[in-house]
């Protein structure tokens, strides 16, 4: 009787081990959505980022070229030279191609943009489809 009793006092009962993994279950049904979140939430805040960096790259080109690059140009226009007159580049530093979103999707450049804008600058997004309540446009930058 002896060593049970000390069997017994040595282990977890199953009772024990179930109420622990039903405890680590729901802590982690709580934390990790907001993990998860978070990530989200920083790769829209670095797609922004992105955005608003071609924008004032693209204004330089602008400014140096007289006009933004076409749609055939596109982005890379602000990396390699496109034999234009008074081209100054590059305007993207330290860059061989241009960067992709944060969920590895190219952005869309278009010239002129739509509603008389210049140009637009589209970032599909997660879902990686165009046209989506996910995009992230150059023109509504406030998300």
């Amino acid at each position: 009787m002896n060593n049970v009793s000390k069997r017994r006092k040595s282990g977890f009962t199953l009772i024990e081990l179930v109420v622990v993994i039903v405890i680590v279950a729901i802590l982690a049904a709580i934390v990790l959505p907001r993990f998860m979140g978070r990530t989200e939430d920083a790769k829209v805040t670095a797609t922004l980022s992105n955005i608003r960096s071609f924008k004032t790259e693209l204004d330089l080109y602008a400014t140096d070229t007289g006009h933004p690059p076409s749609t055939s140009q596109g982005l890379m226009a602000l990396i390699q030279d496109p034999a234009l007159k008074g081209w100054h580049g590059p305007y993207m530093k330290d860059a061989s191609t241009v960067p992709k979103d944060a969920w590895d999707h190219d952005f869309v450049y278009k010239q002129p943009g739509d509603n008389g804008r210049d140009y637009d600058i589209v970032s599909p997004g997660p879902d990686g489809q165009l046209g989506t309540a996910d995009d992230i446009q150059s023109w509504n930058l406030q998300k």
